[in-house]
């Protein structure tokens, strides 16, 4: 974090946001879901910056009801956006009975359904409102893998993922977001526990590991590198065969 000039990263990467829409869909819109957490509200107003507040559509996505719903609608009336709130939790119970007369539903479908069917509302929206789909994870969260395959592992532009969570406030404090956006505590709305408690270290010990070097306890080491090691595969390209044709002389 030593020499992290936020400032100059938001001006950075929103002009990046604008080069890549230019090339990759001039005129159409920034699609995000919106929690009310560090990294939407972030990727937000960093879009915001970019195109102009008109050109930035909000998907907000409780499943049945959502205690928290109320930082996601006060993001958007702070940044003067337009949105949208789909409620996905009679999806959610649909696809899981459907699933469940046939196979027994394990608790990490339960927690990651979810996520997917997020991923394919905010696609159907963005595909209506001529718009490119934001992702929102972190450097952090992808590190350990602390996102969901095909959930909100995707994206069609990534702004915050060469970013640790740390560095992500510090930019959202820079743009001028209220604390309560930038500082919520993070949770993925699914399990019931906070980022931290799952991951079981802090995002404060896991960012002074990556950016700095510096060596948490021998245990919490042992499970950020393993947690590293065993979901890298979320970061690369699907495997595919390579197929080579004779070639007849």
């Amino acid at each position: 974090m030593a020499g992290f000039d936020a400032a100059k990263v938001a001006n950075d990467c929103a002009a990046w946001i604008a080069e890549w829409f230019e090339q990759n869909g001039p005129g159409c819109n920034a699609v995000i879901g919106i929690s009310g957490g560090k990294d939407s509200s972030v990727t937000a107003a960093l879009c915001c910056k970019a195109l102009g507040r008109d050109r930035v559509f909000g998907v907000l996505m409780p499943q049945g009801e959502q205690p928290d719903i109320d930082y996601a609608e006060g993001l958007c009336r702070e940044l003067g956006i337009d949105h949208v709130t789909v409620n996905i939790g009679g999806a959610v119970r649909a696809v899981l009975d459907a699933i469940g007369d046939r196979v027994s539903v394990s608790d990490q479908t339960r927690i990651n359904l979810p996520s997917r069917i997020r991923m394919a509302t905010l696609y159907a929206v963005s595909q209506s409102k001529n718009g490119r789909v934001a992702n929102t994870c972190n450097l952090s969260e992808d590190h350990v893998g602390y996102s969901t395959r095909y959930g909100d592992s995707v994206g069609d532009f990534s702004p915050l993922s060469r970013l640790t969570a740390t560095e992500v406030r510090a930019v959202g404090r820079a743009l001028g977001l209220p604390s309560r956006f930038v500082d919520k505590t993070p949770t993925d709305g699914l399990c019931g526990q906070t980022d931290e408690e799952k991951l079981g270290f802090t995002y404060e010990m896991l960012d002074a590991y990556i950016r700095d070097g510096v060596l948490p306890p021998p245990d919490i080491k042992e499970r950020i590198d393993r947690l590293n090691r065993i979901n890298r595969f979320k970061l690369e390209l699907m495997p595919c065969f390579e197929y080579k044709p004779d070639v007849k002389e």
